[in-house]
């Protein structure tokens, strides 16, 4: 295999994920309402990966245990909710807000991990988790409606670091699961639970399927089958060949991709305060990202030397 090989799926796996908001635009503009776009694009997902999952795992899935099944099923509320919060901001702020907020779960992550397992966070953490809120602050603070982009920025925001935190729980409970089930037993097991909630909860707000566009059917399956499957695919095949370090960096450029794309086809801008944030935001989830990585190869040279 030539070594660019690895590189090159990691970027094209990256502008992939990137698409993703710009899909979720266009479904919207269409008329496809939010709780109906997260509920296809989980749906189709967990759909499509069905007949692998059980050809592959499914002597797995048949022994596993209620409280696996329990937590199962907790990942896919909280995956859930990410999306449908997520998708639900983006009809009301840019898309370099709500990607930029949405992508803040590392940071999250290692704050509840602090706090839930008692896991001493390292300097670089904490300088990580300043600089993003500090990032996410002029952000909230950055006045964009001026330009018609954002008609309410500070819901939108709101929505999308909700959309982070959700989405940071359901990474701490796949965390804890992955040590007792597969990637594809689990991945499967959480997109079906994700999928089963958000139609629930779409029938329960009064939604309808039936009178979507089939122009807002193809986005949808589109986000499924790309920045869903081929996109997430792409990075845990990079990671058997890359460095964990270079795989977490190269997906900090999900929410830049994102920002370029609306800027290219929605006329999408940044203002002044909002670029600051954008970039302190990044920078924060770069170096707490790295530090956490640092504490992972600690850990695991510790338990090969024991």
């Amino acid at each position: 295999m030539n070594r660019a090989t690895p590189f090159l799926v990691l970027g094209i796996g990256v502008a992939i994920v990137s698409t993703a908001s710009i899909l979720i635009r266009f479904a919207q503009a269409d008329g496809a309402s939010s709780a109906v776009i997260a509920a296809g694009r989980l749906a189709i997902a967990a759909l499509l990966i069905t007949p692998y999952a059980l050809s592959r795992a499914g002597p797995e899935l048949l022994r596993i245990k209620r409280t696996e099944l329990f937590l199962c099923a907790a990942s896919g509320v909280l995956l859930a909710a990410h999306f449908w919060t997520w998708i639900a901001s983006l009809e009301h702020t840019s898309v370099a807000n709500s990607t930029a907020l949405v992508t803040t779960n590392p940071i999250w992550v290692a704050v509840l991990s602090a706090w839930l397992l008692r896991e001493r966070p390292r300097r670089a953490q904490v300088f990580g988790v300043g600089l993003t809120v500090l990032g996410t602050l002029f952000i909230f603070l950055a006045d964009n409606t001026s330009s018609g982009v954002a008609t309410a920025p500070l819901l939108g925001n709101s929505l999308a670091l909700f959309g982070a935190l959700a989405a940071s729980g359901y990474l701490l409970i796949g965390r804890g699961l992955r040590s007792k089930l597969s990637l594809l037993a689990y991945v499967w097991l959480t997109y079906t639970f994700a999928a089963l909630a958000l139609v629930i909860a779409a029938f329960a707000g009064g939604e309808t399927f039936a009178g979507v566009s089939s122009y807002a059917w193809i986005l949808i399956a589109a986000m499924a089958l790309g920045p869903q499957l081929l996109g997430h695919t792409s990075f845990n095949w990079a990671l058997r060949r890359l460095s964990a370090t270079v795989v977490a960096v190269s997906i900090l450029g999900e929410p830049i991709g994102s920002a370029l794309l609306a800027w290219w086809l929605l006329d999408e801008r940044f203002v002044p305060f909002q670029l600051a944030g954008f970039v302190l935001l990044m920078a924060g989830i770069f170096v707490a990202a790295r530090a956490e990585l640092a504490d992972q190869k600690v850990n695991q040279a510790q338990r090969e030397s024991s």
